[in-house]
C-alpha cells in the first residue's frame, strides 16, 4: 500500500470523500519541513511551520541499514520536544516504523476510535489516518535527517488558492489575526465537510454556518458548504438554535451563488428548521423543561453564557427563530412561492411584536434573557442586534452597552457580537476586541503560537478543547465584510455593497474572490477618505463612505458626484463599476 500511496501523492491524485450528493475535491499536498533540529543523539525535531491534517513519508535515500524508528506527531511542544502529554484534546500520537533500506516508508498515526467511526466524517481509507500536527519527532534515525528525507502529506480543498484573498492594515496584530483565521479555514477543509474539529470530526450547524461565511471570504466555490448542508440534513444535531442556522446556510448560499435550482431542491427541508412545532399562539417559541436543560444552548461551553437565566420563553432562541423567518421569506420570494412569503412574513410580524412587548426591558433599554426574569445578559442583546431585530432608536444604547461589556461570550458568540457592533457604529470597539490584551481575544491565540484557531479562548475555559476549530475563525469573514467593507447586495454578487468600517485604522487594502472574479478594495483616511475599488466584470456596487467631520462632497475620478449623507455615511446615488477612485472631501 505504501508504494501506491506515495506515488499517488507525488502525482497529485485527488480523492473525493464520500460526503453525499455534493462531493468537493480534497487534495493531498506534499510539504517540506521549514526546519529540522537535532535535539539528542539520533533524535530530530521537525517543524512544518503550521498545523495541517495529514501524515508523513520518510525517504532514507542512501541510508541502507534497517532500523526501527519512533515517530511522534504533535500539535504542541514542551521544553523543546513534542509534548507527549498535552492538555485536553490537543493532539499527540506515536508510531514505530521499520526502515527498509533506501525504500520510502509511509508513516501514519494509529487510528483514533473517537473520530474515525460513524457518525464522524470519514476520510478516504487510501489516504491512511490523518492527524493535525505541526511538529514531528523522529527518534532512532541512523544518520543525519535532511529536509529532503521527510515530507508531510496535508489534506486541503483543491479549489483553495492561497493568495486569492489578502488583508493588510496599519495594525500588524490585526493582520496576524486575519492570517491565523484565514489559514484556519483552509486547514480545516481536510474532510470535505466543515467539521467541528479533530476530537469528534462531526458536522454541527453552528460550526458549519460560521465556517461557511469565512470560507466564502477565501474561496467562492460552494461545494464544501453544500456537502456539509447535505450531511446535516441527514444527521441533524441537538441544540435548539442550531436548526435555524440551516436556513442561514441556505440564505448564504443563495446570496453567494444566486443559484435558485439548488435552493429549490432544498426548500421543503428548510421549512423543518424553523422551530415551528414549538411556537405558541403569540408567535414566540416555547421551551419545555427538557429543552431548557438540553436543547437551548445560548453559548458553549456553558460557563460562557454570562449568567444567562433560562425560562420557557428564551430570548436567544426566539431571536434565531425570527431571523430564520426573515430569511425564509426572502428565499420563498426568490422561488416565486407567494403563499409562503405571506405566511412567513405574517409569522414574523406577529412574533416580532410579541418579542418586543415581552422581552424588551424599557427601564434599562435592554432585552431580558426571557419571560419571567429581569436578567439582561450579553447574549440576550447581541443576537437581536446582530439579526436586525432591535428598533432603530434603541440600537445605539444596546450597542454601546455591548461594547462596554467586552468579550463576555465564547469564540462562537463572538461572530455575532462583532457583527452587531460593526453594524451599529461600534467598529472601533469590534476591532479592539479582536486584538485586546488578556486571554479572551485572537491576539492571545496569535501570541500563544496557534496556527489554527482554537475551540475556546484558552485551555482554562474549555479543558478538552480542540486546537483546530474553524468556528473560532470569525475575523476571516468579519474583516473582509466590514473593514474592507465588501458584501453582496443581490444574489450572486451582481450588485455589491462597499461600506468600509475603519474604526481606528488609517489604511487598509485587500482583495477577495467572488463568483464573478476578484474584488479589491484599498482605502486611506487622513484629512479626507480615499477609496480605490476594482470590481470584476458583471458586478456593480453601491458605495457608502464613513462621513468624516467637516466633509461636504464626494468625488469619483476627481469629479464631484451626487451623494447624500445618511447618518454616519455618505451614499453615492449611482452605482459604480470597473476600477474607480473615490474621495470624500
Amino acid at each position: 500500500m505504501s508504494k501506491w500511496f506515495l506515488s499517488a501523492v507525488v502525482l497529485g491524485v485527488m480523492l473525493r470523500p464520500a460526503v453525499g450528493q455534493h462531493s468537493p475535491s480534497i487534495r493531498l499536498v506534499e510539504q517540506a519541513p521549514v526546519g529540522i533540529t537535532k535535539i539528542a543523539p539520533g533524535v530530530f525535531l521537525v517543524d512544518f511551520g503550521r498545523v495541517a491534517f495529514g501524515n508523513l513519508s520518510l525517504m532514507p535515500g542512501n541510508v541502507t541499514t534497517s532500523e526501527v524508528v519512533t515517530v511522534r506527531f504533535g500539535e504542541a511542544l514542551r521544553d523543546g520536544r513534542v509534548d507527549t502529554r498535552p492538555a485536553g484534546s490537543v493532539r499527540y500520537s506515536e508510531v514505530k516504523v521499520a526502515l527498509k533500506g533506501a525504500e520510502a516508508v509511509f508513516v501514519a498515526p494509529p487510528v483514533d476510535a473517537s473520530n474515525t467511526k460513524a457518525p464522524a466524517v470519514l476520510t478516504p481509507v487510501l489516504w491512511g489516518v490523518l492527524t493535525p500536527f505541526r511538529w514531528v519527532e523522529v527518534e532512532g534515525w541512523p544518520a543525519e535527517l535532511h529536509a529532503d528525507q521527510i515530507r508531510r502529506h496535508a489534506a486541503f480543498d483543491d479549489t483553495w488558492v492561497d493568495d486569492a484573498a489578502t488583508f493588510h492594515s496599519t495594525d500588524p496584530m490585526l493582520d496576524k489575526v486575519w492570517e491565523l483565521c484565514h489559514y484556519s479555514i483552509k486547514a480545516t477543509t481536510f474532510a470535505g465537510v466543515f467539521v467541528d474539529g479533530d476530537r469528534e470530526r462531526l458536522a454541527y450547524e453552528a460550526d458549519a454556518y460560521l465556517t461557511q461565511l469565512s470560507y466564502y471570504a477565501g474561496d467562492p466555490d460552494p461545494l464544501i458548504a453544500r456537502a456539509t448542508f447535505d450531511r446535516l440534513m441527514e444527521f441533524p444535531t441537538w441544540p435548539s438554535e442550531w436548526a435555524p442556522q440551516m436556513v442561514f446556510m441556505a440564505y448564504s448560499d443563495w446570496m453567494q451563488t444566486g443559484d435558485t435550482a439548488w435552493l429549490a431542491a432544498n426548500y421543503e427541508g428548510l421549512k423543518t428548521k424553523l422551530l415551528d412545532e414549538r411556537v405558541s399562539s403569540d408567535g414566540l417559541v416555547m421551551s419545555t423543561p427538557k429543552q431548557i436543560r438540553r436543547g437551548d444552548i445560548v453559548d458553549w461551553p456553558e460557563h460562557e453564557r454570562d449568567g444567562y437565566v433560562f425560562t420557557s420563553v428564551n430570548t436567544v432562541v426566539n431571536a434565531f427563530h425570527l431571523r430564520a423567518l426573515e430569511d425564509m421569506s426572502q428565499l420563498a420570494e426568490a422561488l416565486g412561492k407567494k403563499q409562503d412569503v405571506a405566511k412567513f412574513s405574517e409569522q414574523e410580524r406577529t412574533a416580532q411584536a410579541t418579542f418586543q412587548e415581552k422581552l424588551f426591558d424599557p427601564a434599562r433599554g435592554l432585552y431580558r434573557d426571557g419571560v419571567g426574569t429581569d436578567h439582561d445578559s450579553l447574549h440576550a442583546n447581541l443576537f437581536p442586534l446582530a439579526f436586525g431585530l432591535v428598533p432603530a432608536d434603541k440600537r445605539p444604547h444596546i450597542a454601546e452597552w455591548l461594547a462596554g461589556r467586552g468579550m463576555a461570550g465564547s469564540v462562537y458568540a463572538a461572530q455575532y457580537l462583532l457583527e452587531a457592533l460593526f453594524k451599529s457604529g461600534e467598529d472601533a470597539a469590534a476591532l479592539a476586541l479582536m486584538t485586546a490584551p488578556g486571554d479572551r481575544s485572537w491576539r492571545h491565540m496569535v501570541e500563544s503560537g496557534a496556527t489554527i484557531t482554537w475551540e475556546a479562548w484558552d485551555q482554562k475555559y474549555k479543558p478538552n478543547q480542540d486546537w483546530n476549530h474553524a468556528w473560532g475563525a470569525a475575523p476571516a469573514n468579519l474583516l473582509p465584510r466590514f473593514v474592507l467593507g465588501a458584501q453582496p447586495l443581490t444574489p450572486g454578487w451582481g450588485r455589491a455593497l462597499i461600506q468600509p468600517h475603519p474604526g481606528t485604522l488609517t489604511s487598509v487594502e485587500g482583495r477577495m474572490p467572488t463568483p464573478r472574479g476578484e474584488l479589491s478594495v484599498g482605502w486611506k483616511r487622513d484629512k479626507n477618505f480615499n477609496l480605490t475599488l476594482t470590481l470584476p466584470a458583471g458586478m456593480t456596487a453601491k458605495v457608502e463612505l464613513p462621513a468624516l467631520e467637516g466633509s461636504s462632497e464626494v468625488c469619483v475620478g476627481g469629479a464631484p458626484v451626487k451623494a447624500h449623507r445618511e447618518g454616519q455615511w455618505w451614499t453615492l446615488e449611482k452605482d459604480l463599476s470597473g476600477t474607480v477612485t473615490i474621495e470624500e472631501r
